[in-house]
C-alpha cells in the first residue's frame, strides 16, 4: 500500500517517522563532529580566539539567517526544496573536513561555518513540514517524536567519534581525519533518507486543512508575547561548554567523564521530550510553563553547589530544558501560526531564539569570570522572567485567535 493512500493519521506518523530517520542521521554527522570541532581546530595551528570566533559566528549566523529563510519558504512554497538543499549542506560541509592539509585551519573554519549555514537553510522548512503531518497527531506528539529521534542521533555521533578515536591507532589529528570521514556514513544516509521522504511524500501540506484566508503578515498578541518569552528563557539558557569547563577547572569529574555527561543530557533531552510533547497536546502552554519551572534552577545546582549529586541534577534539568526547547516550544508555535505563514513565524521564532542564546551565553561567559553567584542569578532570573510571558501567550491564545 502506497503511504499517500494510507488514511492520513497513518501516513502522518509515517512522514514524523521518516523526517525523524533524516534528523538522526543529520544530528550523528554535525553533533559527532561538534564534539571534537575544538580541539581539531586547535591542532591545525587555530588560536584560542579564532576557535570561540568561529563556533560562536557559526551558531550566530546559523540562527540569524532563519528570519530570511523562513520568509522565503513561506513566500515560494518550496520547502522540500529548500530542506533538501540545506541538509545536504549541512551534511556534507563534515567530511570536507576530512581532507585539509595540516594547516588548514581557515578552511575548516569556513567548513564549520558553512554546515550552520545549511542548518539555517533547512530548519524552518523542515519544521514547517514536519507541522503539516503533526496536525494529524496532535502538535506536542509529532515534534516529540521528531525530537526524540533527532536527540538519538545526537548522542549516536559523539559515541561514534569516541570509538573511532579509541581503536585508532596514531596520531590525534589522523584520529580526528579518520573520524570526520566516517562521519560521511551518517552525512550519505541523511540525504538518502531525505530524498526517498521526498519521493513518498511529495505534498506534506495536504495533511493539514488550508486556512480559510491568506493574509499578509502580521503579529497578534499571543505570538508577540510568545517571542518575548522565547527570548528571555534562550537568554539565561548556559550554553553546555560553560558547564563543560566549570565542571573541568572544580575537578568534580575527571576529563574522561565529561564527554558523559553530555551524552546524558542529550538522552534526557530526548525522553522530556517525548514526554512533555504528549502533555502538551493534553494541556497545551502550560506544559511549557511547567518545563520552564523545572529547569530554572540547573545551574544552581551546577555551579554553586559542589557535590556529584548536585551536578548530575543540575545536568538532568539542563536537559529537560533543551527537550521543551526543541519540542513544545516548536509545538506551541505551530498552534498560533497558521499554516500559510508557519515558515515565516519558525524564522522569527529561531532567528530571536539564536540571537539571545548567543548573547545569554557570552554574557554569563564574561560573568563567570567575575562573579558566579550573579551569573547564576540572572541565569535563572532570565528564565523565570519569561513565565509571566508564556503565561499571557496562554491567555491570548484563548481570548482571540491569531493570524499572521
Amino acid at each position: 500500500m502506497k503511504w499517500g493512500k494510507r488514511p492520513a493519521v497513518h501516513s502522518a506518523m509515517a512522514f514524523i517517522i521518516f523526517m525523524g530517520i533524516v534528523s538522526l542521521f543529520s544530528d550523528m554527522t554535525h553533533e559527532g563532529a561538534r564534539s571534537i570541532y575544538g580541539n581539531y581546530l586547535s591542532l591545525l595551528g587555530a588560536s584560542a580566539a579564532v576557535i570561540g570566533f568561529t563556533c560562536g559566528f557559526g551558531e550566530f549566523v546559523g540562527y540569524s539567517l532563519r528570519f530570511i529563510t523562513g520568509y522565503l519558504a513561506d513566500r515560494t512554497k518550496k520547502y522540500w526544496p529548500m530542506t533538501i538543499l540545506g541538509y545536504a549542506i549541512n551534511v556534507i560541509a563534515i567530511p570536507l573536513l576530512a581532507i585539509l592539509p595540516t594547516d588548514g585551519w581557515f578552511w575548516a573554519a569556513v567548513f564549520i561555518c558553512t554546515e550552520r549555514i545549511g542548518k539555517a537553510i533547512r530548519q524552518p522548512a523542515k519544521n514547517t513540514l514536519v507541522s503539516f503531518a503533526a496536525s494529524q497527531q496532535g502538535m506536542g506528539k509529532g515534534f516529540a517524536i521528531q525530537e526524540f529521534m533527532d536527540q538519538i542521533g545526537a548522542f549516536l555521533g559523539p559515541v561514534l567519534v569516541f570509538l573511532v578515536l579509541a581503536f585508532h591507532q596514531g596520531d590525534l589529528l589522523n584520529a580526528y581525519t579518520l573520524a570526520f570521514a566516517i562521519l560521511g556514513i551518517p552525512a550519505a544516509g541523511c540525504i538518502t533518507a531525505v530524498l526517498l521522504a521526498r519521493k513518498h511524500f511529495p505534498h506534506p501540506e495536504s495533511f493539514e486543512p488550508p486556512v480559510k484566508t491568506d493574509t499578509d503578515f502580521h503579529a497578534k498578541k499571543s505570538f508577540i508575547f510568545y517571542i518575548i518569552a522565547v527570548s528571555l528563557f534562550a537568554f539565561g539558557f548556559t550554553d553546555f561548554p560553560l558547564i563543560t569547563m566549570h565542571l573541568a577547572n572544580q575537578s568534580q569529574l575527571s576529563t574522561e567523564v565529561l564527554p558523559l555527561t553530555y551524552a546524558a543530557a542529550m538522552l534526557m533531552d530526548a525522553f522530556a521530550a517525548l514526554a512533555f510533547g504528549w502533555l502538551f497536546d493534553t494541556y497545551g502552554m502550560k506544559t511549557l510553563i511547567v518545563a520552564a519551572l523545572i529547569a530554572a534552577p540547573f545551574s544552581y545546582f551546577i555551579f554553586m553547589m559542589h557535590t556529584l549529586t548536585a551536578v548530575w541534577i543540575g545536568v538532568i534539568l539542563w536537559g529537560i530544558g533543551m527537550g521543551a526547547q526543541e519540542s513544545i516550544m516548536k509545538s506551541a508555535l505551530s498552534t498560533i501560526v497558521p499554516k500559510t505563514h508557519r515558515s515565516t513565524g519558525f524564522g522569527i521564532f529561531e532567528t530571536s531564539f539564536g540571537v539571545f542564546w548567543f548573547a545569554g551565553s557570552f554574557l554569563l561567559g564574561v560573568l563567570y569570570d567575575i562573579s558566579i553567584p550573579l551569573m547564576v542569578l540572572i541565569s535563572i532570573g532570565a528564565q523565570v522572567l519569561s513565565i509571566p510571558f508564556f503565561v499571557y501567550t496562554n491567555k491570548f491564545m484563548h481570548t482571540a485567535k491569531c493570524s499572521l
